[in-house]
């Protein structure tokens, strides 16, 4: 089997609100839920994947505060070995970019993710 495909993801809360997004219909996975993240480009490591990640889909800087244990997941289109990165963001008062919205908690429980987030979200949720 390949070696898996590194992901570092986001995981940004504020004030009991996340930020969560929609996977467009042209992409893997196509209108689930996430949290902004990507691919692990050469030369960087998930964390700092995670952070340009967030800056790049919802124009939100942000710090990484906490790390989530790693999910390796196999799905359709390949293993991917996700890194989830607990965030806070650096101008709390700024919108993100859409498709990216903030969420309760309550909302967030309501919202459908990808197989590889369900751990985290037991967890989140439990808080």
């Amino acid at each position: 089997m390949a070696d898996p495909t590194l992901i570092g993801i986001s995981v940004v809360e504020h004030d009991g609100q996340f930020l969560v997004g929609e996977r467009d219909k042209q992409s893997e996975l196509p209108g689930l839920a996430e949290f902004p993240g990507g691919k692990v480009e050469a030369g960087e490591d998930p964390c700092q994947t995670a952070v340009r990640e967030c800056l790049e889909e919802t124009g939100l800087e942000v710090d990484v505060i906490g790390q989530f244990p790693t999910c390796l997941q196999l799905y359709e289109h390949g293993l991917l070995e996700l890194y989830f990165f607990q965030c806070r963001p650096r101008q709390p008062d700024q919108q993100p970019a859409a498709p990216f919205r903030w969420v309760s908690r309550q909302q967030l429980a309501e919202l459908t993710f990808p197989a590889a987030n369900q751990e985290l979200l037991g967890w989140l949720l439990s808080c």
